[in-house]
């Protein structure tokens, strides 16, 4: 028989659809060919797999050889297939036995001395092969991240010799990895201890940490929104094992990879305000995951929030609704999550000292407008909280940390569990997520703060999406105060947060 076939795993998007490689010896001058919608990378694996079978000690058929990557509409890319066509020709040339090879996947790709060096989207693969009952054999670099999908159905090895000596039965060279350690403890991120003043904002923090709400900062210069924002993953809830896993297969299809020693914590993505759409929310003729997408079950911090190109901020109105992000290009199309939490940092005006006592800002109403325009009153709109932040006070920034009372950031964490733990057992989601059908039922309001929130909608012209979200955030500040009737202080602390709306409503 000089036919063989090994399975393997593509990678698009998110998902690994499965790929068969089958290896035809037949006779005719010497050649190696590659078929199946192969992209440049696959069709260069020639000279790599020739190279490297010869120094792992086996002879290289000179035969006429086809490798078929099926399905033949599906694109194939990268070194993944290395191995799998390697050890197809092996076993079409009866190097070793093909029926060895039925009851696991290989992906990996090979050096010219038979390395096999990481290849992306491991963990995927590993999950996928795992639901089809079969064990697959990667690269030993791979093995951390791979094994999150269950140590029992990886195998890991370092050449190509080592996996064919498995195969033949003469010694187990591959090995089972070890699965990353879980990381859920989140005490290693910046602590809001560190935070001095500022004690509205932190409020806002611990609102935005339990209920997953939107937060944008406005204030000048050195006022300490940066150092609020990151200090919000300290104050996140730990992630359950599902959403971990989702954070570990999204940063390992990423070209930065995954990294074990992250597992279990939630992602920060602070991307400059030079960055495009694509960087944004992703894209490529194959579809990559963007900023969104890397900061799905995390932050996504954007400061300088007017200085982005305003076309770039659009495409966020969309995820910051579904939860998710869809890539559609001629020949495919890819679907990424991004149930990110946004928060965002601006100036009050071009210059940044806006309403300062030192009367430095001698911006114009037109240009403070014209700054403020560049964000769009849609995308503000799908913003929960808006808050000025002033400057912190001399005489704070100065006091003595030792004799000034501050809440760390494992304080505040344990009330935003509690709270989350709430939205969760009522909603299955957290506020922010709450569907507009069943904000009616969980958000029962006592007269007095139904009266609050009428008067507030006629008074500030509040959109339909406004009065959604003022609802959720009271019914988190609710939840934090672990109560079921929203009242009028909840309500009104709620509409405290939409300050622009305050600042552009009518006088």
């Amino acid at each position: 028989m000089t036919l063989a076939c090994v399975y393997s795993r593509a990678q698009t998007g998110l998902n690994a659809p499965p790929v068969i490689v089958e290896v035809d010896l037949a006779g005719g001058l010497p050649a190696l060919a590659i078929v199946g919608l192969p992209e440049t990378e696959v069709k260069e694996s020639k000279d790599r797999v020739r190279a490297a079978i010869v120094n792992s000690g086996f002879q290289f058929p000179t035969r006429r050889i086809t490798v078929n990557l099926a399905p033949a509409d599906l694109p194939k890319e990268g070194g993944r297939f290395d191995l799998a066509i390697a050890l197809g020709i092996l076993a079409a040339s009866k190097q070793i036995p093909a029926t060895a090879l039925a009851d696991y996947e290989f992906i990996g790709e090979l050096s010219l001395s038979g390395a096999l060096r990481r290849i992306r989207g491991a963990l995927p693969a590993a999950l996928a092969a795992q639901a089809a009952d079969r064990q697959i054999v990667l690269p030993t670099e791979n093995g951390g991240e791979a094994a999150l999908a269950g140590p029992d159905s990886v195998r890991v090895a370092d050449h190509l010799g080592e996996v064919t000596a498995s195969l033949v039965g003469d010694e187990m060279a591959w090995q089972t990895p070890t699965a990353a350690q879980p990381q859920m403890d989140v005490t290693t991120a910046a602590d809001l201890a560190e935070v001095r003043g500022q004690q509205q904002a932190k409020r806002a923090l611990e609102i935005a940490a339990a209920g997953r709400h939107s937060l944008l900062l406005i204030g000048p210069p050195g006022a300490g929104k940066t150092m609020l924002a990151s200090r919000l993953p300290g104050l996140l809830p730990a992630m359950d094992t599902a959403l971990a896993l989702e954070v570990a297969a999204i940063a390992s299809i990423s070209p930065g990879g995954f990294d074990p020693a992250r597992w279990g914590q939630r992602p920060f993505r602070a991307p400059h305000h030079t960055a495009s759409g694509v960087a944004l929310v992703g894209g490529g003729s194959s579809p990559r995951p963007g900023e969104i997408t890397l900061a799905h079950g995390g932050v996504l911090f954007l400061d300088e929030l007017p200085e982005f190109d305003r076309r770039v901020l659009e495409v966020l109105r969309e995820p910051l609704e579904s939860g998710h992000i869809v890539i559609s290009r001629a020949a495919r199309q890819a679907e990424f999550p991004a149930a990110f939490q946004l928060i965002a940092a601006m100036n009050p005006c071009p210059c940044g000292y806006l309403g300062e006592a030192s009367g430095r800002c001698h911006c114009t109403p037109e240009r403070i407008g014209r700054y403020r325009g560049r964000i769009s009153g849609p995308l503000l709109d799908r913003i929960d909280m808006h808050l000025n932040v002033a400057p912190v006070p001399r005489d704070v920034l100065m006091a003595d940390a030792a004799s000034a009372s501050i809440e760390t950031s494992a304080t505040v964490r344990q009330r935003v569990q509690k709270a989350r733990q709430r939205s969760i057992a009522r909603g299955q989601s957290a506020n922010a997520a709450m569907p507009p059908g069943v904000i009616d039922v969980h958000c029962a309001l006592d007269p007095g703060a139904r009266t609050i929130l009428e008067q507030s909608i006629a008074r500030l012209g509040l959109s339909a999406r406004a009065y959604h979200r003022i609802l959720r955030v009271a019914r988190t500040i609710a939840d934090l105060a672990d109560v079921d009737i929203i009242d009028r202080a909840h309500i009104a602390e709620a509409i405290g947060f939409r300050q622009l709306d305050r600042q552009s409503a009518p006088i």
